[in-house]
C-alpha cells in the first residue's frame, strides 16, 4: 500500500514537503493525526532520516502513543526507543540520561500538581509565610507560569515588597526541591532548556541527531517550550508544526498563540500548507463556525469546507429558565435515543463547571446515564496516591512530600504535633525529614523501620510483586477492608483500585521491558494527568468546552449561551480574552457531526443567585440563515411590572428574528418594561432589565448593562430604547 494514498492535495503536499521548516495550518477535523504520521513514515521510508533520527512532540501521551500506532500500521519498523512523546516525557528522558549534568540524582522524582501544591504549604509553614495573604495555590501558580515564561527566581522583577516576598518563596522552593532530589512538571522543561544551553557539545550532538523534529498542535506552545524547540533546532534543521490558530484556548495555561507568528519569522518559512476540508461536520455547522471565528481579526486565516451536504439547520432553544433549558435537553436526548442515537454519541458542553449541576438533576430524573468527562483520574485517587507515596519514599527517602502523606496513613498514632517536632528538627540541622524521622523514637521509629522492611523485602522481587508487597504490608488494604457503614462501598471502590495498580504495574513490564520503580513512579506521575477510559456503558457525556478539544460527537449540545457565561465575564478583563472565548466557541461548535443545539435562559441560578442575562454576542454573530429557532416549550411566570398586569414575556428568539442587530433602537412605553428585556441607552450602551419599581414617570428600572453594570434609573429621565 502507497503511504500516500487517500489524502488530499493538501494533505499530500504537506507530506511531501522538502527537508525545510514549515507550518501546516490544520483546521478541526482536517485530518492533522494522519498528516503527521505519514510525514514521518514517508522520512523514514524515503531514507532521508532513520527512525531514531527524528523527534516527535505531542501534548499528551494518548495522543503519542496513537501516534506510534498508527506508524507500526504505517512501517515494518521497530518504533521501541523512537522519540517521540510529550515535552514533559522527552524532557525527563533527556534528563535521565545525563542527570549528572544536570545537577540531579539518578533516581530523581516528579512532583505532580498536588505534591507541588502541598510542597509549597509545607514550605511557606516554616518561613512563617501569611497562606491568607499569599494563597499556596496562588504562589504554585506563580512560580509554574515563571518557570514556564523560562524565568528562575532571580530574573523575576519584583518592584514591590509583595512581588518580592513570593520571589523569596520561589528561591527557597527551588532550594527546598533541589535538598530533595525531586522536580516539578515545569522544572522539567526549564532544567532541560538549561541543560542544553550551557552545554554546547550536549547541544550539538541533539542538534545533529534530530535533524527533522515534528510538533503537533503547536498552537499550544508556551514561550519555554518554543524556545525549547528552537534550540533542538538549531539554524539547519527541519521544524514540521502543525497546529490551527483558531483552536488556541489554553492561555490560562501559558500557551501562546504568538508562537505561530514567531515560527513563521524565526524560520524563515516559505511553505504554509493549509488544511481546509474537513471530514467531520455537515456544511452548515462548518459555515456557522466560519462565520463566528471570522471575526477574529488576528489570525493566519483558513475557511472549513466539506464535501458532505449541508445537513441540518442549527436549533436554537431559548428557554424561561436554567431548569427549563435542561428539561428541553432532556426531553431531546430522549427523542435522539428513541430515533437510535446512542447516549455516548451526545455531549452536553458547558463553559463552567458549576453549570452542570441543573444538568445532572435533570438526567438524574429522566433515569438517563451519564458521565462528567475530566473528573478524577486513575493515579490522581487518593488510595492510588497513598501507594506511590510509599513507594517513592521506598525508592528516594529524601522525598518529603512521600513521607508527610503516609507517616500517618493509615493511622498509626503519630500527630499533628509529633509531625511539626519533626519538621523544626529538620528545618534546625538543614535536613530531610527522614533523617530527623530517623534519630526519633517512639512511633515515628517505628514508621522508619516499616519502610525500611518494605524497601529490604523488596529489593530483588519484581515490580507487580513489590507493588503486592506494599499493598498488603503497609496496612493500606487492611485499612480499606476494615471500613464499615457508609465508607463500606466506597472502601470496595478504593481496593478495586489498588488490585489495577497492580495491573498497571504488570502492564507496564510488559510494554516497556523495563522493570525498575523508578521507570514505573516516572510513568505514573507523567500519566496523571491523562484521561483513564471509563466502563463500557452508554452515557451521555459532560464537559466543559476546554474538556472537549479533540473530540467529537454525533449531536453537541452548546449551553448557557448568555454574554458573561459564555463569552465569560472575565474574558473582558483580559486582553486579546473575548478572541479566546471565540475561539473555544469555534471548538464547542466544531465538536458536531450532524446536529448541534444552541441553548441559553433569560434567567438562571448562578452563585445562589438568580441572574438575568443577555443572549451571548456569539449567537448574535451567527448568519440567520443557518439557525432554526424552537418554540420555547416553556414560559416562565410574568412578573409585574408597573401598572400593566397582562404583559407576555418577550421573547429572545421573537426579537432575534423580528429584528436585524443594526436596527435602530426604538422607544418603549412605560408599560412594556419587563425583566428580562433587552434595552439601551445613549451612555451606558446595551443591558437587560433585572428590575422595577413603580409605574409611569415615577417609577424607575434597574438595568445590568454589559459594560457599566447594574444601575438603577429613574423612569423619567432614563431614555431607554428597546432593542
Amino acid at each position: 500500500m502507497n503511504l500516500l494514498d487517500g489524502l488530499n492535495p493538501e494533505q499530500r503536499a504537506a507530506v511531501e514537503l522538502p527537508a525545510r521548516s514549515a507550518l501546516i495550518l490544520a483546521g478541526a477535523g482536517s485530518g492533522k493525526t494522519r498528516v503527521l504520521t505519514t510525514r514521518i513514515a514517508y522520512l523514514i521510508s524515503t531514507g532521508q532520516v532513520s527512525p531514531h533520527g527524528l523527534l516527535a512532540v505531542t501534548f499528551t501521551n494518548k495522543a503519542a502513543k496513537e501516534m506510534v500506532t498508527r506508524l507500526s500500521a504505517m512501517l515494518p519498523i521497530n518504533t521501541r526507543g523512537m522519540w517521540i512523546g510529550t515535552f514533559h516525557g522527552l524532557c525527563n528522558r533527556l534528563l535521565r540520561a545525563h542527570f549528572r549534568e544536570a545537577n540531579l540524582p539518578q533516581t530523581f522524582q516528579i512532583l505532580d500538581s498536588g505534591d507541588q501544591l502541598s510542597a509549597i504549604k509545607r514550605l511557606m509553614k516554616a518561613m512563617n509565610v501569611d497562606d491568607e495573604k499569599y494563597p499556596p495555590r496562588e504562589m504554585q501558580n506563580f512560580i509554574s507560569g515563571s518557570k514556564e515564561q523560562g524565568q528562575r527566581a532571580h530574573e523575576v522583577e519584583a518592584y514591590d515588597p509583595y512581588t518580592r516576598r513570593k520571589v523569596e518563596v520561589f528561591t527557597e522552593y527551588d532550594a527546598q526541591c533541589q535538598r530533595e532530589g525531586v522536580v516539578d512538571f515545569s522544572e522539567l522543561l526549564l532544567r532541560c532548556y538549561e541543560l542544553l544551553s550551557r552545554n554546547q557539545a550536549l547541544r550539538e550532538h541533539y542538534q545533529e541527531r534530530f535533524k527533522h523534529i515534528l510538533v503537533d498542535e503547536f498552537q499550544d506552545t508556551n514561550p519555554l517550550q518554543y524556545r525549547w524547540l528552537k534550540l533542538l533546532a538549531g539554524r539547519n534543521n527541519a521544524l514540521f508544526a502543525v497546529g490551527d490558530d483558531d483552536q488556541s484556548i489554553y492561555a490560562f495555561r501559558g500557551a501562546n498563540v504568538g508562537n505561530m507568528q514567531e515560527l513563521l519569522r524565526d524560520f524563515h518559512v516559505e511553505s504554509v500548507i493549509k488544511l481546509e476540508q474537513n471530514y467531520r461536520s455537515h456544511g452548515n455547522i462548518l459555515d456557522a463556525a466560519n462565520a463566528l471565528i471570522s471575526n477574529n481579526r488576528s489570525r493566519l486565516g483558513k475557511n472549513l469546507w466539506t464535501d458532505a451536504d449541508k445537513g441540518e439547520q442549527i436549533r436554537v432553544y431559548e428557554a424561561g429558565t436554567d431548569v427549563d433549558e435542561a428539561r428541553f435537553i432532556v426531553e431531546e436526548i430522549q427523542q435522539l435515543k428513541r430515533e437510535g442515537v446512542n447516549l455516548t454519541e451526545m455531549a452536553l458542553l458547558y463553559r463552567s463547571n458549576a453549570q452542570s449541576r441543573v444538568l445532572e438533576h435533570a438526567l438524574v430524573s429522566a433515569g438517563l446515564s451519564y458521565r462528567v468527562y475530566g473528573g478524577l483520574r486513575f493515579f490522581e485517587r487518593q488510595e492510588v496516591k497513598h501507594t506511590l507515596a510509599y513507594l517513592r519514599l521506598m525508592e528516594n527517602t529524601d522525598d518529603d512530600n512521600a513521607l508527610l502523606r503516609i507517616i500517618n496513613f493509615p493511622t498509626r498514632g503519630i500527630g499533628a504535633r509529633s509531625i511539626e517536632q519533626l519538621q523544626e528538627a529538620a528545618r534546625m540541622n538543614n535536613t530531610t525529614l527522614w533523617d530527623a524521622a530517623a534519630r526519633a523514637g517512639g512511633k515515628v521509629s517505628a514508621f522508619v523501620g516499616l519502610v525500611e522492611a518494605l524497601r529490604g523485602a523488596t529489593k530483588d522481587l519484581p515490580l507487580p510483586e513489590i507493588m503486592d508487597h506494599v499493598l498488603q504490608h503497609s496496612g493500606l488494604v487492611d485499612h480499606y477492608k476494615n471500613e464499615t457503614g457508609a465508607k463500606k462501598r466506597e472502601a470496595e471502590e478504593r481496593l478495586e483500585n489498588l488490585n489495577e495498580l497492580i495491573n498497571a504495574a504488570t502492564l507496564f513490564v510488559y510494554e516497556n521491558e523495563d522493570d525498575s520503580l523508578t521507570a514505573f513512579l516516572t510513568h505514573a506521575s507523567l500519566e496523571s494527568g491523562e484521561h483513564q477510559a471509563g466502563d463500557s456503558e452508554d452515557a451521555l457525556h459532560l464537559m466543559t468546552v476546554h474538556a472537549a478539544k479533540g473530540l467529537e460527537f454525533h449531536t453537541v449540545f452548546i449551553t448557557g449561551l448568555e454574554d458573561g457565561l459564555f463569552p465569560h465575564q472575565n474574558s473582558q478583563n483580559v486582553d486579546g480574552g473575548l478572541d479566546e472565548e471565540r475561539r473555544l466557541m469555534y471548538v464547542a461548535i466544531t465538536r458536531a457531526r450532524r446536529r448541534l443545539y444552541l441553548t441559553f435562559a433569560q434567567s438562571r441560578m448562578l452563585h445562589g443567585q438568580t441572574s438575568y442575562g443577555m443572549v451571548s454576542s456569539f449567537l448574535r454573530e451567527l448568519p440567520e440563515e443557518l439557525l432554526h429557532w424552537i418554540t420555547p416549550r416553556f414560559t416562565a411566570a410574568p412578573r409585574k411590572s408597573f401598572s400593566d398586569s397582562n404583559y407576555e414575556t418577550r421573547s429572545y428568539a421573537a426579537a432575534f428574528a423580528a429584528s436585524p442587530i443594526a436596527a435602530k433602537p426604538q422607544p418603549a412605553p412605560d408599560a412594556m418594561w419587563r425583566i428580562g428585556q433587552r434595552v439601551f441607552h445613549q451612555k451606558f450602551g446595551e443591558g437587560v432589565v433585572t428590575d422595577t419599581e413603580g409605574g409611569g414617570n415615577e417609577g424607575r428600572v434597574q438595568v445590568n448593562f454589559k459594560r457599566a453594570g447594574s444601575k438603577w434609573l429613574a423612569l423619567e429621565y432614563a431614555k431607554l430604547e428597546v432593542i
